[in-house]
């Protein structure tokens, strides 16, 4: 063999030759990746990241509204009937086996057992059990859809709110809302496709991490919608500049960032931004109509508490929640609680006494947000759901006190749904006669979230998008879907 037109190669180049052929096609690969928006579902349009988009799953549900009490209600005085507590009032708990963690912690401690102060009772045909702090929601029980013994994986507020609301105990994440506004896109091109209401009083624990968009492109963060004055921030027309003029200047402004964007295809930011401005100049109509509720009869506005201090922060939220809804809004967030204090359902001491403040403020308003949905056509199309960061232990470190109260509990979180494909009547988990955490196979907060997805015609294995390395999705490690409560 002639050495002429087979040039002797030595190992070190074969194989360095090899391995740059091999780099090429994994290069290849993830470039490929990134062109289709970093998701094997999701081909990205930076020109309309909101662009409607078809489901994965024939569901109902094109709505959703994520009610989210901050602070960690007591399931033990609203949802979860356990007369075993009563029985023990005073007294430290039995023996309860497979305890760890900070809960065992607790409970190694001196402690005695607190009975609810509320008469309980079970409504409609689901038999789904109410404390007496709740009689317009109990009026919907039927509606309804429980889901008991759910785990968190922290007892602290700052944790645990990311994880009900990101699906991650820690910061960067995307909220849930921000996933289904990624998977679905939105109908409305005049208001944002996720919209969040947070507390008149002030903002919750983490703040805007709670809707942030984390590594999701930045189109897809909750936008705050404030309920009183200018409804978004810096929205307004400045004075003395007509429709007119100001559309002139959005577009040589487009124009100018058209060429910017150019140069910068994958900046996710600056397309944000850009939409942003199209989008504002919208909302300058529509915003302002929104917020708006003098349109709204007398009887609505009674119906939801406005005409009583103690309702009307929280029955303006859901009222609005309800016109974002026709509006064609795809996912709105209703916060009630600020941080942890008074207005927060953070009850260490005196849960009587603040459980009967907290519910007052959303029983009436919830009720009402669901007959009104339902009287319009609109709850069959519009999922709502109940949540807080955690439930509370069936006990107090310490002695009783006068006013007792209840520590946090991340091992039975309790939440609820109603409308589009929620088995109406349905319950999910079962928990131990003290209501302190599951019994059998427990629910993991990741398996709400997937059931959300679901409901949503989402497929959580399917929406993912590629960040850091690896695909990334909501339930991080997959969750299972609740088939209990899907009709």
């Amino acid at each position: 063999m002639s050495t002429e037109h087979h040039p002797f190669v030595d190992r070190r180049r074969f194989l360095s030759t090899a391995f740059n052929g091999i780099g090429a096609l994994a290069a290849s690969d993830l470039l490929a990746r990134e062109t289709l928006g970093a998701s094997p579902m999701i081909a990205s349009s930076v020109a309309d990241p909101l662009a409607v988009r078809v489901p994965h799953l024939p569901r109902k549900a094109k709505h959703c509204i994520f009610l989210f009490m901050q602070g960690g209600a007591s399931q033990l005085d609203s949802f979860e009937y356990k007369p075993e507590l009563n029985r023990f009032h005073g007294q430290p708990l039995p023996h309860i086996p497979a305890i760890s963690g900070e809960l065992q912690g607790r409970l190694s401690f001196p402690h005695v057992t607190i009975g609810s102060p509320f008469a309980f009772k079970q409504y409609g045909e689901s038999g789904h059990w109410f404390s007496e702090l709740y009689p317009h929601l109990a009026k919907h029980s039927d509606k309804l859809a429980m889901i008991r013994g759910i785990k968190t994986d922290n007892q602290n507020h700052g944790p645990s709110t990311l994880h009900v609301t990101t699906g991650s105990q820690f910061p960067g994440s995307p909220s849930v809302g921000s996933w289904v506004s990624y998977g679905l896109g939105s109908p409305n091109r005049d208001l944002p496709g996720y919209v969040v209401i947070q507390d008149p009083r002030g903002a919750p624990v983490n703040g805007a991490a709670v809707w942030a968009n984390g590594y999701l492109p930045a189109a897809y963060q909750g936008t705050l919608l404030r309920s009183h004055g200018t409804p978004i921030l810096n929205l307004s027309r400045p004075d003395g500049v007509s429709e007119a003029q100001q559309r002139r200047e959005f577009d040589v402004l487009a124009m100018l960032n058209r060429q910017h964007q150019a140069l910068r295809p994958d900046d996710s930011q600056l397309a944000a931004r850009i939409n942003a401005y199209e989008l504002a100049f919208r909302m300058q109509t529509e915003a302002p109509e929104l917020v708006d509720l003098s349109a709204e009869t007398s009887a609505t506005q009674q119906m939801y508490g406005l005409n009583d201090p103690d309702t009307a922060g929280f029955g303006r939220q859901c009222l609005l929640a309800r016109r974002l809804v026709e509006r064609g809004v795809r996912y709105t967030l209703l916060v009630h609680g600020v941080q942890i204090g008074r207005h927060s359902w953070d009850d260490h001491g005196d849960v009587e006494g603040g459980m009967k403040r907290h519910s007052r403020e959303v029983d009436q308003p919830i009720g009402a947000l669901l007959s009104d949905l339902e009287e319009r056509g609109l709850l069959a199309e519009t999922l709502v759901v109940w949540a807080s960061e955690m439930g509370r232990t069936p006990f107090r470190n310490g002695a009783m006190g006068s006013k007792p109260g209840r520590e946090h509990n991340s091992w039975n979180l309790v939440m609820w749904m109603a409308g589009g494909n929620v088995k109406a009547g349905a319950s999910a988990g079962v928990t131990d006669d003290f209501g302190l955490r599951s019994v059998g196979e427990g629910i993991h907060i990741r398996d709400v979230h997937a059931t959300i997805l679901n409901l949503m015609g989402l497929d959580d294995d399917q929406l993912r998008y590629q960040h850091a390395g690896r695909l990334r999705q909501l339930t991080d490690i997959g969750g299972y879907v609740l088939d209990d409560i899907i009709s």
